[in-house]
This record gives C-alpha cells, structure tokens and sequence, in this order.
C-alpha cells in the first residue's frame, strides 16, 4: 500500500475518540463501569459492521459508497465531523459527572461502526 486510504484514517481516528469515551465516562460516571462501558463500545461498533449490510439487503436498499470519495474533496470535510462529535461526546462526562453514560458510549459506537464500515469498503474496492 502506497498510500493511506483517508477512510481508513477516519476510522482510526473515530476509533481512539471512542477509546476516549468509554475512559471519560468510566471515571467521570456515575460508578466505575469500565467492563461494561467496553463492552458496549465493541459489540455495538462490532455488530453495525456485521449485521448493517444483512439489513441493507433485506430491506432491499443499495449499498452506500465509501463515506470519503477521491473525486469529491467536501466529502473529506463532512466525514471529518464523525470523530470530532465522538471527541465532543468524551469531553460531556468530564463537565457533567455522576451520571450513567452508557447511551453516549451506545451511540459514539454507532458512529464509529459507520466510518470501520466505510473503511472497509474502501480497501474491497482497491
């Protein structure tokens, strides 16, 4: 590989912010959960990778393309809000503490399990 694939660096990217997230609200919640808050991130990050494509074909909906596209340069702009929400959702636990965060990690994983999926169709199509 000549070059890094720029999905592939959102995906990293989104994956060390939701790292960041399941830390923060382990520390910052309301008990220490950090099993379950990493539990959480895996297997809902996990199981959109696996089971989003099952669900696009039985529902009969075309398959989306890469999230980053070489011929259009914006794509990289909006794409890169992806891991900047996932950051602004690790700094809420540290402003409010003692609350159960586990929806936030639910949903930071959601969004990481898009940009892996992006990723990964970008090196199929390589």
């Amino acid at each position: 590989m000549k070059r890094l694939d720029p999905n592939l660096l959102l995906a990293l990217s989104t994956s060390l912010a939701l790292v960041l997230v399941v830390v923060t609200s382990s520390f910052y919640g309301e008990t220490p959960r950090f099993l379950r808050n990493a539990l959480l991130a895996v297997a809902c990050a996990g199981g959109f990778v696996l089971l989003n494509p099952r669900l696009l074909k039985m529902m009969r909906i075309t398959p989306r393309p890469p999230m980053i596209h070489r011929d259009a340069p914006g794509t990289a702009v909006w794409a890169g809000l992806f891991p900047l929400g996932v950051m602004f959702a690790a700094a809420v636990p540290i402003f409010w503490p003692g609350h159960d965060y586990g929806l936030l990690v639910i949903i930071a994983a959601v969004w990481t399990g898009v940009t892996i999926e992006s990723a990964l169709k970008s090196v199929r199509r390589a």
